[in-house]
């Protein structure tokens, strides 16, 4: 007398679909589509997916998320070419993107001082076109493809992009200061001095040669007191800024890494708004 039919196992996941392979993990019967391959044997997509849950996310040497392409870096090269090709294109779009501090365009008051804070900003998008300028963009572009993409890999991308912009930041709020209020000023020095700045920092962290991007800093800023219609404030802000800002990111200590990063950054932005809003009392305006 035979004994009753082996009752054949199906996919714990898909009841219709009969399977003699099981996870290695949890042993639950599963079908192919279920099953990842695994150092030893198979485990099924509900296993590896609590296993990468408890996994902690790779970071980089400073705290930042890993970089596996500098998606930001030619991001910023593309915003730079495109605008440089628009004003090209048109002029007149410099006009309303220069950092001005405060002047009279015929319309009514303009720039900085006159609530256009946004030229801080925007003015480190936008290189001349006239004259040298496009010497002006050529270096700034090799510069910040040829630091951008090691420093966005060792800072993370949300602190590299960090640094740039508010060493942008930075050279403009110099420019308020140093520059005559109705001179206009356009480029990304003060962001790629700022990166230069970093760049010196993490060689040191790291324990790297830095003299070569002393060099490359000293040059260029000798250039900016030697050759006419270089904006040498905008370095010397960009510069400071991306040096403290990253050597908070380099120095944290790591127990309290993402508290010191944070608040350093914040700290830097408030400390150029208040610099800004200062500014504005001194030439006698309100900004807002």
């Amino acid at each position: 007398m035979s004994g009753p039919a082996a009752e054949v196992p199906t996919c714990f996941r898909h009841p219709g679909r009969e399977t003699y392979v099981s996870c290695v993990r949890c042993g639950r019967p599963a079908c192919p589509d279920c099953l990842r391959s695994a150092a030893v044997g198979q485990q099924c997509v509900e296993c590896v997916r609590g296993a990468n849950k408890g996994a902690r996310e790779a970071r980089t040497e400073f705290g930042g998320r890993t970089v596996t392409a500098p998606v930001v870096t030619w991001t910023l090269v593309g915003i730079n070419v495109l605008l440089y090709l628009a004003v090209l294109a048109r002029p007149s779009i410099a006009d309303n993107l220069e950092m001005v501090g405060y002047a009279s365009n015929g319309r009514g008051a303009i720039g900085v001082g006159a609530g256009q804070w946004y030229r801080l900003i925007t003015s480190a998008f936008v290189a001349p076109t006239g004259g040298l300028g496009i010497t002006d963009i050529a270096f700034n572009m090799w510069a910040l493809i040829f630091v951008g993409p090691s420093l966005e890999r060792m800072l993370g991308s949300t602190r590299y992009l960090a640094v740039y912009l508010l060493s942008a930041l930075g050279g403009g709020v110099m420019l308020y200061y140093l520059v005559a209020l109705n001179q206009p000023a356009l480029g990304a020095s003060g962001a790629i001095f700022g990166l230069f700045g970093a760049w010196f920092v993490v060689s040191r962290r790291r324990g790297l040669d830095s003299r070569g991007i002393i060099g490359l800093i000293v040059i260029n800023l000798a250039l900016g007191f030697v050759v006419p219609h270089i904006a040498w404030q905008d370095h010397i802000g960009g510069l400071i800024t991306g040096v403290v800002v990253t050597a908070a990111y380099a120095y944290a200590p790591r127990s309290r890494r993402r508290l010191v990063q944070g608040g350093v950054t914040v700290a830097v932005l408030a400390l150029l708004v208040l610099a800004v809003v200062v500014r504005n009392g001194q030439i006698g305006v309100s900004g807002f």
